[in-house]
């Protein structure tokens, strides 16, 4: 338990660092001091055309609908569509944060460069402003910097000798206008990007290693993911099952469009959300590719013996976790698992935690936000983990919500519903009786 004038720092002023700044200045505590290299809030969603810590791009919207993205402290407005736009969302967030006295905390135009354990759990932290560094110590920190900021490039045989970048590095469809593009990869930012190239290059190509499962944005004129939280109720198991079934009797089966067919079931990789994609595919702008092989100059080889030349090629193949201000020795969950109760609390240090770090089937802030809420308690003493923290990370790691791939884009998964009602049980029961939450097994 902290005294409420303790010194807390909260790292990155994105949707998972402003909640929990604003928790925190709910829970009582007077000296909350967030560090965030932009000059406003919002974080990822801070659209910029340069290369920067923003992954979003030109045409960016929101891939889980408003109704299962807001806070549940501050609905989006009700004009907004069923899938905003990073402009709207980033207005979203940057209210939010005037609303709730959050932006006069955050301190801008600071990179965090390193944060290291004290004795008695407290903190030393370095920051830079400019080229200036200066020394602060505090009695908590809360790290909330994302995990799609530090990109993952694929390795393959030989050398390309066009241009090839990473979807981080994606901004605008202009630059590959009569370009011969490759596409690597099939989740979300991989199927957004051939659809928007394709739009203007000479060809566009999408090369996948596996087949993917591609959910519409619209099902019987709903939002997707509303039509699904309706099914909550049932086992996984079956859940799956008539997903699968819908997705292949509203669209058909991978392989009437060229792609392979998923190997897995539902939910044991991300589903990739894309209403064009086989819009493209079937109109001939897009022309799907099996893996890579090898690189040879500006010709690719595949893996069923074919080969093209590319000018560009962007690979969309995800991004690591990292907290480059802790020592590998306080953490290092760049390659997995990631041991951390509820998500948030590691075991060795109990003023240390993190919000936001996770990936759900659905969107990461509604539950950020109930995790702030459970930090805010624990550090007021109103919240006490398990005696036992250790036991309770292993058996979490031990049950994961979807039994998904073994691969580095798997870590950190947890299903949109069930890990939300997971958090409310750590909650006052006149809190709970406010949120609606669907009933899991």
């Amino acid at each position: 338990m902290l005294a409420r004038s303790a010194r807390i720092a909260v790292i990155g002023a994105g949707p998972s660092g402003i909640t929990a700044v604003k928790n925190l200045l709910d829970a009582g505590f007077t000296d909350v001091v967030c560090f965030d290299r932009n000059e406003a809030v919002g974080g990822n969603w801070l659209f910029r055309l340069e290369t920067s810590h923003s992954s979003v791009f030109e045409t960016t919207h929101i891939i889980s609908s408003k109704t299962l993205s807001q806070y549940h402290d501050f609905p989006m407005p009700s004009w907004y569509p069923d899938y905003p736009s990073h402009v709207q969302l980033a207005q979203y967030f940057q209210s939010y944060a005037e609303h709730f006295g959050v932006t006069p905390h955050v301190r801008f135009g600071t990179d965090v460069v390193r944060v290291e354990p004290l004795p008695g759990e407290q903190w030393a932290m370095t920051v830079r402003v400019g080229e200036v560094e200066s020394h602060e110590r505090f009695d908590a920190v809360v790290v909330a910097n994302g995990h799609h900021w530090r990109p993952r490039m694929p390795s393959y045989p030989g050398d390309f000798s066009g241009t090839m970048m990473h979807s981080h590095e994606y901004k605008r469809a202009a630059g590959f206008t009569g370009r011969r593009v490759l596409v690597i990869g099939g989740g979300n930012s991989a199927c957004d990007v051939a659809v928007e190239t394709a739009r203007v290059s000479t060809t566009t190509d999408l090369s996948w290693r596996r087949g993917y499962w591609i959910v519409p944005k619209f099902l019987f004129g709903q939002p997707s993911d509303v039509v699904g939280q309706r099914t909550q109720w049932m086992p996984r198991a079956v859940r799956a099952r008539i997903n699968q079934f819908l997705l292949r009797l509203l669209q058909g089966a991978n392989r009437d469009y060229g792609l392979p067919e998923p190997d897995h079931a539902f939910g044991a990789t991300h589903p990739t959300v894309n209403s064009e994609l086989f819009y493209a595919l079937r109109h001939g702008h897009i022309t799907p590719r099996p893996d890579v092989a090898r690189f040879d100059g500006h010709t690719v080889h595949f893996g069923d013996g074919t080969q093209a030349d590319y000018d560009i090629i962007v690979a969309c193949t995800g991004y690591w976790i990292a907290h480059p201000f802790l020592a590998p020795d306080v953490v290092d969950f760049s390659r997995g698992p990631v041991p951390l109760y509820l998500r948030m609390f590691p075991a060795r240090f109990p003023t240390l935690s993190f919000v936001g770090l996770f990936q759900p089937l659905g969107c990461i802030w509604p539950a950020a936000e109930l995790q702030a809420k459970v930090l805010a308690r624990r550090l007021s003493g109103a919240w006490v983990p398990p005696r036992d923290l250790e036991g309770a990370i292993a058996e979490e790691l031990a049950a994961p919500d979807y039994p998904q791939l073994d691969t580095p884009r798997h870590t950190i998964t947890v299903d949109y519903h069930k890990f939300k009602a997971r958090l409310l049980k750590q909650l006052p029961a006149q809190w709970r009786s406010t949120t609606t939450v669907a009933t899991v097994e």
